[in-house]
């Protein structure tokens, strides 16, 4: 018997409605899919009325999942892996998962391209984006102070993501270490019903955000 394949499978990062053709061919076609959180994945089937067995992996799976992943693809089961929103591995525990599963020599891994929060931000930026840098989350604790003046010291447009119970902290530590004429995008709820772009400096944008609820994308002209 053959291996499996596995797909890595972009989903909308909001809008259901930007899910692609093939997205939704290959997740009504493989045998098992595997999700970040079981009950985010079960909605957007559900909304598609698509029924398959989920198999849960997020940051906090081990070995064992890994190894129970890898038989089901020796096993010749094809598997599609999702996020929560967005394309798998990108910033994402689905980076380690198919590092893994390389090593344990699974040939076949296929994307399936869609929404990426990144690049869609990037796209209506205005920014240079012939060469960006893109950053991920800044840390949590620790080294914070050095990721933003990372950031600050980029030759490139920087972008990166940040959660909405730490953005204000966010930008008020990007004050710190951005000059004050440099011009800022903060993307809150992309594609979703309360969408907003807020530009200009660091100090316009901080006072004309008026919402810190959601998900956000961060973009830093280049220096």
């Amino acid at each position: 018997m053959s291996n499996g394949k596995l797909y890595i499978v972009a989903t909308p990062i909001g809008n259901l409605g930007d899910i692609t053709l093939r997205a939704l061919e290959t997740l009504k076609s493989v045998d098992y899919i595997l999700c970040e959180d079981t009950r985010v994945t079960k909605n957007l089937l559900a909304h598609f009325k698509i029924s398959k067995s989920l198999v849960s992996y997020h940051q906090h799976s081990d070995l064992k999942k890994t190894k129970e992943i890898t038989q089901l693809l020796q096993a010749g089961k094809n598997l599609a892996l999702v996020t929560d929103a967005g394309t798998p591995g990108i910033s994402d525990p689905g980076n380690l998962l198919i590092a893994e599963l390389v090593k344990a020599g699974v040939k076949e891994i296929i994307p399936i391209p869609g929404a990426s929060a990144a690049i869609s931000a990037l796209s209506i930026s205005g920014f240079p984006t012939d060469k960006f840098v893109f950053m991920g989350f800044p840390p949590q604790k620790n080294k914070r102070q050095k990721y933003f003046q990372e950031v600050a010291d980029c030759q490139y447009t920087a972008v990166f993501y940040e959660s909405g119970h730490r953005i204000k902290k966010c930008l008020d530590e990007l004050k710190n270490v951005l000059d004050a004429k440099r011009q800022i995008i903060v993307c809150r709820e992309l594609t979703k019903m309360f969408e907003t772009i807020y530009r200009g400096t660091i100090a316009e944008v901080f006072e004309e955000m008026k919402d810190e609820r959601g998900e956000f994308v961060v973009i830093i002209s280049k220096k």
